[in-house]
């Protein structure tokens, strides 16, 4: 069976706990790969190399970062097919969804490569006789990111590209249900010439975690994943000293007026509540239908979501592949099994689904919930699998309300042709990221992401110019020379006494 080793020091490095977790393929159910898990010593021992790395790569010029990154650019292009392939055997999403995953990872390596711009310092002079001001920013030592399955590529690249073109050093603990796509993006990055110890991808389960949040020389924590786990991190990461971004879960609404074009509204529920097979923070999860328009959106919904084909991931065919683990697949059908009693219509039920020849498979139908009710548990809950849930309310104004009590904030879509509900609607809905006819409003590499509410703790989101600010710690510097005109009697340095 293939193991998964720790990458640390530029080198594959076995695992020493003796402690192993299954990987497995979801599409067959089968464990195909074995991952080492991190004792608390193991913790330590990839800590102290980032940090005997750090003494050198803190101090390197922006252009040997640059040239590193640029490089490691080309090589994660030439590689897409070799990492989404990863994905797919791991994760289960089918290759162009994988693809489009390392898509966006690329976009914050680019941002990485022009990072001589980004930490550009400022300077004020003469605030005074002489004096000069200027603010610099510099790099805060060795940090840790700790990611999520369901991007086992892009979240990753969200943090490390950034925080190593900044001049730290990075500890990669990601999800232990997918480890290899991370392994491989570090080995890229050691091709493109990184030094050893500036990039380590350490492999664990909450022994791993634990030790990250508690070690002396770990300066900030980056997370992504469910709501109560960032609310962990945050706390326990805080109370250790550190610098925190925990992005935490969602429950993404789309408010649907009665003037938007229906057909592109049920297009788009339907691409962002069942791609991925609704494994993602960003998924639109509930709809929040306004007026007499209801009937025919679910109609529309439902037309579309029959067709959508379900099956491996590597099958070129396939739409949708399975979910993560058969644990994760029972969860979510529980949603759909207990939603009529609790007064939803179940318009698709999807628990039944399963894909001829790979029945151990982690399969899930698409399901879709009509009439849910916000005291519910199909509602309340993020339940990160292919349910959409449809609300109906009679105007914008409750439409909004409700959405706004919502404890989640990460991301948000209003469907309409009328601009002024549109720019209404950006300024009074309380959410991080706002998508107007754009059904999963993800940032581009150069704005930042991250959500309000329970969806994030801490102050600042992940990458764009939030992330460069997390990575780097200011500086301000007040200066004062003496003028040359100031200079001793009998020195004469080449400016006239009258100058």
């Amino acid at each position: 069976m293939k193991t998964v080793n720790h990458w640390i020091g530029g080198k594959t490095v076995e695992g020493a706990s003796g402690n192993y977790g299954p990987v497995t393929d979801p599409a067959t159910g089968e464990v195909t790969t074995q991952v080492a898990l991190a004792s608390a010593d193991e913790v330590d021992a990839a800590v102290r190399v980032a940090k005997e790395a750090f003494l050198s790569w803190g101090q390197s010029s922006l252009a040997a970062r640059t040239k590193v990154l640029f490089a490691y650019r080309a090589l994660l292009d030439a590689n897409r097919d070799a990492i989404a392939d990863l994905i797919v055997a791991e994760h289960g999403k089918v290759h162009s969804d994988a693809l489009g995953e390392v898509a966006r990872g690329l976009e914050i390596v680019e941002l990485a490569c022009g990072i001589t711009v980004q930490l550009k310092g400022e300077l004020s002079t003469s605030v005074s006789n002489r004096v000069d001001v200027s603010s610099i920013r510099q790099p805060i030592g060795v940090v840790a990111g700790i990611t999520p399955f369901n991007f086992p590529a892009m979240v990753p690249m969200w943090m490390f590209p950034l925080a190593v073109a900044c001049g730290n050093t990075f500890i990669l603990k990601p999800s232990e249900k997918d480890p290899s796509a991370s392994t491989l993006l570090a080995q890229l990055a050691s091709q493109a010439g990184l030094p050893a110890g500036v990039l380590n991808v350490l492999h664990g389960d909450k022994v791993a975690v634990d030790a990250l949040l508690a070690h002396p020389d770990i300066a900030a924590v980056s997370f992504v994943g469910s709501t109560p786990i960032a609310r962990h991190i945050h706390t326990t990461a805080s109370a250790n000293g550190k610098r925190v971004q925990a992005l935490g879960g969602a429950k993404n609404h789309m408010l649907v007026l009665p003037d938007a074009d229906l057909d592109a509204a049920a297009d788009a529920a339907v691409s962002a509540a069942y791609g991925s097979a609704g494994e993602r923070c960003m998924a639109i999860s509930a709809v929040v239908a306004v007026g007499s328009i209801a009937d025919t959106l679910v109609d529309k919904i439902r037309e579309r979501a029959e067709k959508i084909k379900i099956g491996p991931g590597n099958d070129p065919t396939s739409e949708m592949g399975p979910l993560i683990t058969a644990a994760h697949r029972d969860k979510v059908a529980s949603y759909v099994t207990g939603a009529a009693a609790q007064g939803a219509d179940v318009v698709l039920d999807g628990t039944g689904y399963t894909v001829e020849g790979n029945e151990k498979g982690h399969w899930i139908g698409l399901s879709l919930l009509d009439n849910v009710k916000t005291d519910s548990d199909a509602y309340r809950d993020e339940i990160f699998g292919p349910v959409l849930c449809v609300l109906r309310v009679e105007t914008y104004e409750e439409g909004v309300a409700l959405m706004n009590a919502s404890p989640f904030g990460n991301g948000t879509a209003i469907f309409t042709r009328d601009g002024g509900a549109a720019r209404r609607f950006q300024l009074e809905i309380e959410a991080g990221m706002v998508g107007v006819n754009v059904p999963i409003p993800v940032p581009v590499g150069y704005h930042s992401f991250g959500g309000w509410k329970d969806s994030l703790f801490g102050d600042l989101h992940i990458y764009g110019n939030d992330g460069i600010q997390f990575y780097t710690r200011g500086k301000v510097v007040t200066t004062r020379w003496p003028d040359p005109s100031d200079a001793p009697a009998g020195v004469d340095l080449g400016f006239p006494r009258n100058h």
